[in-house]
């Protein structure tokens, strides 16, 4: 039996590209398959200020382009592929993948990077898709310049939303927390610390129900849970921290999953499968930054890397 590949990567985000420039620095033979283009959720960031090097901040979609002429001058292979399937065969695994737009293909590889990320669970309203980038945001560290002097919206009540809240009152002239029910989530201190907080506000048992705007977001609808009463609110931007899905359904019953679908790990990327490792947001306990996803990747390149070497 020969590998096609030694490394398979899915995923092409910070993590996955940063796995594959190491794999490919390392003389790997190395595919990289991504269901988007490079950059992954990347791309949409209007400008990213928080990744080291680029003091006056840098577009996501510039980044993204960035890493990937990196990755390919050390020639691996990059396909628009959506991963279905996983299967161990002997010392290898087999990838059964279906191109975007094309054939459904299999590759039999040593190694599996999987880097495919978690996307943003969305609240599924009229308006979200249209202003994603111009109003609506799912990442607050990361726009949080974009809301200046702005009303902003958070929808959600639990840690990540109400951290969120803090770091956009240093930017935001009033940041207002949306939640549906009547009391947060979140941590104990991260309440009471956003309770002092004199720009954030609070509106209870409350859903969004449409966002509305001409070039970018002006205003949102509402509707209380109980009254069933609704109401116009008028902002400059929405940030909508209800949780993030990891892309892992295809993974289950392979691989140890923590309770919302995310992979366990070691300190070396390893996961409960060896030859399989695991870097990026898809991952239990990541910090779900650039900067810490690219660190993922090169530790998971590298622990791939030293597998190879001993093994096959």
């Amino acid at each position: 039996m020969k590998a096609d590949y030694d490394v398979i990567v899915v995923g092409c985000g910070p993590a996955g590209l940063s796995a594959g420039l190491y794999a490919g620095r390392a003389r790997l033979k190395t595919l990289l398959l991504g269901n988007e283009s490079a950059g992954g959720p990347v791309r949409g960031y209007k400008l990213v200020e928080n990744y080291p090097g680029f003091p006056d901040g840098i577009s996501g979609s510039k980044l993204s382009l960035e890493m990937m002429k990196q990755v390919m001058k050390y020639g691996l292979e990059f396909k628009l592929a959506e991963v279905e399937r996983i299967e161990l065969k002997e010392d290898y695994k087999l990838i059964k993948a279906k191109i975007i737009r094309g054939d459904e293909v299999t590759y039999l590889t040593k190694v599996v990077i999987i880097a495919g990320g978690a996307q943003p669970k969305k609240l599924g309203l009229s308006g979200e898709d249209k202003f994603i980038g111009k109003g609506v945001s799912y990442c607050g560290v990361c726009d949080a310049p974009q809301f200046t002097e702005r009303v902003v919206a958070i929808v959600g009540g639990g840690n990540a939303a109400v951290s969120e809240a803090l770091h956009l009152s240093k930017f935001a002239s009033r940041v207002i927390l949306i939640h549906r029910r009547n009391q947060l989530r979140a941590t104990r201190i991260l309440q009471e610390k956003a309770s002092a907080e004199r720009k954030i506000e609070f509106i209870w048992n409350t859903v969004v129900e449409e966002i509305k705007g001409k070039d970018s977001v002006e205003k949102i609808e509402l509707r209380h849970v109980t009254t069933r009463q609704k109401s116009t609110l008028n902002v400059g931007g929405i940030l909508i921290r209800i949780g993030l899905k990891p892309r892992t359904s295809y993974l289950k019953g392979i691989l140890s999953l923590d309770s919302e679908g995310q992979v366990l790990v070691n300190e070396k990327m390893e996961t409960s499968v060896p030859g399989i490792f695991a870097a990026g947001d898809i991952r239990h306990g990541s910090a779900k930054q650039i900067a810490t996803a690219v660190g993922d990747g090169v530790t998971a390149a590298l622990s791939a890397e030293n597998l190879i070497t001993l093994k096959y």
